[in-house]
């Protein structure tokens, strides 16, 4: 069992060794890739030292700022080219606790997407204020009701893949950025009829470093559930 966790980066030096050992350290098997955007706080030179020390550290260095979902797909990519069976999603910021690992991986024994949930049973989101999680919290369900895709949590961040699931669904027609992204990949990814299952994960505003949040990326997802509706009545998905 082949095991990559993706860690897309920006500006995360105060995260990234961190993360990268507490990941590393709850599962052997698990390796990681790190997509650094050329930080100008050198979090990729953080990570290159790493590399050069351990074995299960990657690290794939971008010109430029070039987005959270294209740093996903190229992490993708590599992930379907080396040939890993499970492929996660997870932010650097500590907001996702690497300790709930096993139970995704447990639940992928039967499924081919398992999402972490802040919404599907209650609300658990730590350390935000109310303008930001009323937000995130009624964007997830218009996301739901426009796409009619059943799940709670459409936007978040922390989630495995099977192989199979990302080797089925064109990756070069990924066209979102932000957290549109995490939209539109669980939508082609359901609409394969693909098996996906949410899992309650506790999500906790980063630890250090600034949000990368900003009006650009929520009116990019606004306008992209109507573009997926619409996509699938021609069946453009």
């Amino acid at each position: 069992m082949k095991i990559l966790t993706i860690i897309p980066t920006y500006n995360e030096r105060e995260n990234i060794e961190e993360i990268i050992h507490t990941i590393l350290n709850v599962d052997k098997r698990i390796e990681i890739l790190v997509v650094d955007d050329n930080s100008p706080d050198a979090t990729g030179k953080i990570v290159d030292k790493i590399v050069k020390r351990e074995k299960r550290v990657k690290i794939i260095h971008r010109e430029k700022k070039m987005g959270l979902g294209s740093a996903y797909v190229r992490g993708f990519k590599y992930a379907l080219k080396h040939g890993y069976d499970y492929i996660f999603e997870i932010d650097a910021d500590f907001s996702h606790n690497p300790a709930d690992i096993p139970r995704f991986l447990q639940e992928m024994k039967d499924n081919d997407l398992v999402l972490g949930s802040r919404y599907a049973y209650g609300i658990s989101v730590i350390n935000w204020p109310i303008s930001r999680l009323l937000l995130s919290y009624f964007a997830n369900f218009y996301a739901r009701k426009i796409t009619g895709v059943p799940v709670h949590d459409l936007t978040g961040g922390f989630k495995c893949f099977r192989r199979e699931a990302l080797d089925g669904i064109d990756l070069e027609k990924i066209s979102s950025g932000g957290y549109a992204f995490q939209i539109e990949i669980n939508y082609k990814v359901y609409k394969k009829a693909f098996r996906v299952k949410e899992i309650p994960i506790t999500f906790i505003e980063r630890r250090e470093g600034s949000s990368k949040m900003t009006k650009k990326i929520i009116w990019e997802a606004f306008f992209l559930v109507w573009r997926l509706r619409i996509g699938s009545l021609f069946k453009k998905i």
